[in-house]
C-alpha cells in the first residue's frame, strides 16, 4: 500500500489525467443524453474536452489552466451550453490555484469568478416558475462550492508554508547547533592547549635551568648540584601533579580518587610560585599593595598563570643577570598585575604579532585569558630596557 502511495505521490500528472478520463466519460454521457436529435454536437464536446484537458494538466501549469476554463465558462454562455458534469473541471482549478505558493493574483482572480459563476449562470439559464427569493437563495448554495473549494486550497497552502517554515527553522537550528559544537570544541582546545603550555613550560623551563647549573658545578660543588637535582625532582612532581589534575578535568566522568588532583591555581600560590623561580637561581621582587580578599576562581587562576608565563618568559629571554619584579594591586572593582624584568627582553614578533615560526605561544595565552575574564593586557619593552607585562583584571565577568 505504500509503495502505491509513492507512486502516486510520484506521477500526479497521470494520478489527474485519470480522473480527467472519468469526468470526460460522464460528461459526455451528458451530451449524449440532452443533445439526442441535436445537430450539431460539436461545440459542447470541444467544451468537454478542453474542461477535461485542464483537469489533467492542472499541477503543470495551473494558471493557463484556469484562463482556459475561464474562457471555456464564457463561451458556455455565449455559446448557450448549459452547465454540465464537465464544470466540476472550475471547481478543481479554484482549488489547484488556490493551493499554490506564489500565484496570489491568479488565485484571487479565481475566487472573484467564482462567485460570479453562479450568478451568471442563473441569469443566463433561470429556471421558470422560479420566485426570486428562491432564485437567490439558489444561487447562494450554488456558490457555495466555490468558495469553499478556494477556502481548501488557500488553507493547504497556508499548512504547507508552516510545515517548510518549520523545516527551515529546524534546518537552520541544526546548522547553528554544529556551528555552536565546533566553537565549543575550538574553544575546549585552546584552553587544554593553555592549561598544558602554562603547565609544561613553566616546569621545564625550571628544570632545564637547574639541570644546566647542576652540569655545570657537578665537580667543583658537589652540594649545589645536588640541590639542583631536588629541585628537578620537586618541580617534576609539581609538573606531574598539574597535569594529573588538568587530565582529570578533561575526562569529566572519571571521579578522580582522593588527593589525586592538585586545586586548580590561585592567587595566594602566587608567593610559592616566586619561591621556586627564586630557587631556580632568578631574582624577583614580590610585592602585594591593597588589601587581599577573595576572588573570583577565573580571576584567580588568570592572575596565576601570567604571572608563571611572564618568569618564564624572563628566565628564557632576559638573560643570564636579568632580575625581575611582581605587583599584585587589589583595586576595589578589580586586581592589578606588574611584571618588569631588566634583562635583554622578548623578540619583537613574540608579543606584536602573536607569535611566529612556532612560538609566542604564551603571550597568545595570556591574552585569551585576560580577554576572557573581560581584562586587558599591555605587553612590551620597558623604555629603560628589559620586558614589561601589565594587566587589569575586573570583578565582573564580561558580557
Amino acid at each position: 500500500m505504500q509503495r502505491l502511495y509513492d507512486f502516486l505521490r510520484r506521477h500526479p500528472t497521470g494520478v489527474d489525467s485519470f480522473w480527467a478520463v472519468v469526468l470526460f466519460g460522464f460528461s459526455m454521457l451528458w451530451v449524449a443524453q440532452e443533445h439526442v436529435g441535436v445537430e450539431p454536437r460539436v461545440a459542447p464536446t470541444v467544451m468537454v474536452l478542453l474542461l477535461c484537458l485542464a483537469v489533467a494538466l492542472r499541477r503543470r501549469v495551473p494558471e493557463r489552466m484556469l484562463l482556459l476554463v475561464a474562457g471555456v465558462g464564457l463561451a458556455q454562455l455565449v455559446l448557450d451550453v448549459a452547465p454540465n458534469p464537465a464544470d466540476f473541471a472550475m471547481l478543481v482549478l479554484i482549488y489547484t490555484v488556490a493551493a499554490h505558493d506564489g500565484q496570489r493574483l491568479a488565485s484571487h482572480l479565481a475566487l472573484a469568478g467564482g462567485l460570479c459563476a453562479a450568478t451568471l449562470a442563473q441569469i443566463r439559464w433561470p429556471e421558470p416558475g422560479m420566485s426570486a427569493g428562491t432564485r437567490i437563495f439558489f444561487t447562494v448554495v450554488m456558490t457555495v462550492p466555490f468558495a469553499l473549494a478556494w477556502v481548501l486550497g488557500d488553507s493547504l497552502r497556508t499548512r504547507r508554508a508552516y510545515f517548510a517554515q518549520l523545516e527551515e527553522r529546524a534546518s537552520r537550528l541544526e546548522k547553528e547547533r554544529e556551528a555552536q559544537s565546533k566553537v565549543a570544541v575550538a574553544a575546549e582546545r585552546a584552553r587544554i592547549a593553555r592549561e598544558l603550555h602554562d603547565v609544561v613550560a613553566h616546569n621545564v623551563s625550571v628544570m632545564v635551568v637547574q639541570a644546566d647549573g647542576a652540569a655545570y658545578v657537578l665537580d667543583a660543588a658537589p652540594d649545589q648540584a645536588r640541590q639542583a637535582l631536588e629541585t628537578i625532582s620537586s618541580t617534576g612532581r609539581q609538573a606531574l601533579a598539574e597535569m594529573r589534575r588538568l587530565l582529570g578535568v578533561l575526562r569529566t566522568g572519571d571521579a578522580p580518587e582522593s588527593g589525586e588532583y592538585v586545586p586548580q591555581p590561585d592567587v595566594e600560590q602566587i608567593k610559592e610560585l616566586v619561591e621556586q623561580v627564586r630557587g631556580a637561581g632568578l631574582t624577583v621582587d614580590f610585592r602585594i599593595e591593597g588589601t587581599p580578599r577573595p576572588l573570583p576562581s577565573g580571576v584567580e587562576l588568570t592572575a596565576y598563570r601570567i604571572v608563571q608565563e611572564a618568569l618564564t618568559n624572563t628566565r628564557k629571554h632576559g638573560g643570564p643577570d636579568a632580575g625581575a619584579s611582581v605587583r599584585l594591586v587589589y583595586f576595589d572593582d578589580g586586581l592589578g598585575l606588574l611584571v618588569e624584568d631588566d634583562g635583554r627582553g622578548a623578540a619583537h614578533e613574540l608579543y606584536e604579532d602573536g607569535g611566529a615560526d612556532g612560538k609566542g605561544h604564551g603571550m597568545i595565552g595570556m591574552r585569551e585569558r585576560v580577554g576572557m575574564v573581560g581584562g586587558t593586557l599591555d605587553a612590551g619593552p620597558r623604555p629603560g630596557g628589559g620586558f614589561r607585562i601589565s594587566a587589569l583584571l575586573p570583578l565582573k565577568p564580561a558580557h
